[in-house]
C-alpha cells in the first residue's frame, strides 16, 4: 500500500464541450486537446512531487455525481479538485454544487482546490497539499 497523498482531479470530459460556445470565451483559443494536454502536464507535475493523481472526466450531469461517488468510495484521497470547466460555467453551477456535496459527503477530510485552467491544476493542489 502506497503512502503517497493521494488526489483525484475531476473535470468534464473535454470531448463532450463545445468550445465554440459563449459560456466559453473567457477560455480563448481552448480545444479538447489543449485541456487534456493541460491536465495530463498537470498530472505529471504533480506525480513527480510525489502523489498519486488519478483523473476523473465526468459528463455535464447525468452521471456525474455517481462517477465521482463511485471514485470517491473507492479509495481515499487526501485532496479532490474540482475543474474550472465546472466551477466557472454559469450553466453549471448545480453541477458544481452536487460534486461538492458528493466531496462533502464522501470525504469529508479531504482538502478541496479549484484552478483556473487545465495547466494550472498542480499549483491549485498544492495550495493544500
Amino acid at each position: 500500500m502506497s503512502d503517497r497523498k493521494k488526489v483525484l482531479l475531476v473535470g468534464i470530459d473535454p470531448s463532450l464541450i463545445d468550445f465554440s460556445s459563449p459560456e466559453y470565451a473567457a477560455f480563448p483559443g481552448l480545444t479538447a486537446e489543449k485541456v487534456m494536454a493541460g491536465l495530463k502536464e498537470s498530472e505529471e507535475k504533480l506525480s513527480e512531487l510525489g502523489l498519486e493523481v488519478e483523473l476523473c472526466l465526468t459528463d455535464f450531469g447525468e452521471t456525474a455525481e455517481a462517477t465521482v461517488r463511485d471514485r470517491l468510495e473507492r479509495k481515499r484521497y487526501h485532496c479532490v479538485l474540482i475543474g474550472a470547466g465546472i466551477r466557472a460555467i454559469p450553466r453549471n453551477l448545480l453541477l458544481f454544487e452536487r460534486l461538492i456535496n458528493v466531496v462533502h459527503a464522501c470525504a469529508p477530510e479531504a482538502k478541496i482546490c479549484f484552478n483556473t485552467m487545465p495547466s494550472d491544476s498542480a499549483e491549485a493542489v498544492q495550495r493544500w497539499l
